[in-house]
């Protein structure tokens, strides 16, 4: 996103508003090993309510996850379906 820093003296500058990412290493409970993510912090509280990596990846749609996600994602509905 962009948009404008404003002065007191009403002087417009362009500036970018850029998301806050992180690279965490989330625990899967099902896979017994963390996992790296390179992730927004809002994204990280979406996590943490949904009640952990492997609830928040099973029930998100495939379309909206990075391909690191996807990758992730599977490995954790493989695991949850053998055990």
């Amino acid at each position: 996103m962009s948009g404008n820093n404003v002065s007191h003296a009403h002087n417009k500058t362009r500036r970018r508003y850029l998301p806050n990412i992180q690279r965490v290493s989330i625990f899967s409970e099902v896979l017994n090993r963390p996992i790296r993510l390179k992730v927004s912090a809002s994204a990280i509280r979406t996590v943490e309510h949904a009640g952990g990596l492997d609830k928040f990846l099973a029930d998100a749609k495939e379309a909206s996850l990075s391909a690191n996600a996807r990758r992730v994602r599977r490995e954790i509905l493989k695991a949850q379906a053998v055990s």
